[in-house]
C-alpha cells in the first residue's frame, strides 16, 4: 500500500476512535440524566408518601390527644384552690386544643393548604429556605421591593427544597456574603440569590445543573461545597420549574464578582397554589 492509503486509514481510524468516544461519553451523560430524572420521581413520589404518613400519625395521635384533653376538663372541674393551678391547667387545655387543630389540618391537606397564615410571600419564603444555612460563617440578607402587597403561594415542599439547594450553593461558595432579593410586580415573582465568590467558569457555566455536573470550581477553599450543582442542582431546577418558575444561573456583571441565581415565576403560576392548583 501507498503512503497516501496508509495515510487514509489512520484518518479513519481516529475518526472512528474519536466518534465511538463521543458517542459513549453522550451514553453516559443520558444515562446520568435519566437516573437523575427517575431520582427526581422517586423524590416526588417520597413526598406523597410523607403526606400519607402525615395524615396516618395524625389519626393515630387523635385518640391519646382526646384522652389528654378530657382528663385536664375535669382536672378543671375539681382543681384545687392553688394558686397559678387554674391557669396551668387552662393553658394546657389551651394547648391540647391546638395541637388536635394541627393533626385535623394533617389529616387534611387541602383544608391545611387553604388558611391563610399558610400562605408565603417571597420573602417569607426565602426566610424559612435560607433558616437552616444562616448558621455557616456568611451573612446571608434578604431584600424585598414590590409594587403593591406581596403575592402569596401555598408552601411548597419542591420550592422550599430547590430554593435551599440554590442558597446552599451560594453560602458554600461566598467567601463572605449571600444577598437574596426578592421582587414583584402585577406580572412577575423574582428572586435574585448573588454570592460573592468566585462565580462559574467560563468553560462550565452554558452545562451549569446538568447532572453530570459534579462542581462549580474544584479550586475553591470549600472544594466539598459544590457537590449540589450536579444532581442536586438539577433537582433543583426540576422542582422549581415544575412550580411554573424558570431557573438562570450566570456570573455577576463587573465590577461585580461571584455568581447570580434567578428563579422568576409568572405571577399567576406563583399564586396559583392558593387557587387550589398544582
Amino acid at each position: 500500500m501507498g503512503r497516501r492509503t496508509w495515510a487514509a486509514l489512520a484518518v479513519s481510524a481516529a475518526f472512528l476512535t474519536l466518534y465511538a468516544y463521543r458517542v459513549a461519553e453522550e451514553a453516559r451523560e443520558t444515562a446520568s440524566a435519566l437516573a437523575a430524572a427517575e431520582l427526581v420521581l422517586a423524590r416526588a413520589q417520597h413526598l406523597s408518601q410523607i403526606d400519607g404518613l402525615a395524615a396516618a400519625a395524625a389519626h393515630e395521635l387523635g385518640t391519646p390527644l382526646a384522652t389528654i384533653a378530657l382528663v385536664v376538663r375535669e382536672m378543671s372541674a375539681h382543681a384545687p384552690p392553688v394558686e397559678g393551678f387554674a391557669e396551668d391547667l387552662q393553658l394546657l387545655e389551651q394547648s391540647v386544643d391546638q395541637s388536635r387543630t394541627i393533626l385535623s389540618k394533617l389529616s387534611s391537606p387541602a383544608g391545611f393548604m387553604g388558611e391563610p397564615m399558610d400562605l408565603s410571600s417571597p420573602v417569607e419564603l426565602v426566610e424559612t429556605a435560607a433558616a437552616s444555612h444562616r448558621l455557616l460563617g456568611v451573612t446571608i440578607a434578604v431584600e424585598a421591593e414590590g409594587d403593591g402587597p406581596p403575592p402569596r403561594c401555598a408552601r411548597n415542599p419542591g420550592v422550599l427544597y430547590g430554593l435551599g439547594n440554590l442558597i446552599e450553593n451560594a453560602v458554600g461558595f461566598a467567601e463572605k456574603a449571600v444577598v437574596i432579593r426578592a421582587t414583584w410586580n402585577a406580572s412577575t415573582v423574582r428572586i435574585v440569590i448573588a454570592d460573592d465568590g468566585r462565580g462559574f467558569p467560563p468553560g462550565i457555566l452554558a452545562r451549569v445543573g446538568e447532572p453530570y455536573i459534579s462542581q462549580r470550581d474544584r479550586a475553591h477553599r470549600n472544594e466539598g461545597a459544590g457537590g449540589g450543582l450536579g444532581l442536586g442542582l438539577f433537582i433543583a431546577r426540576s422542582l422549581l420549574e415544575r412550580s411554573g418558575a424558570t431557573l438562570k444561573l450566570a456570573n455577576a456583571e463587573p465590577p461585580g464578582r461571584g455568581a447570580v441565581a434567578t428563579v422568576q415565576w409568572p405571577r399567576s403560576a406563583y399564586e396559583r397554589g392558593r387557587r387550589g392548583g398544582d
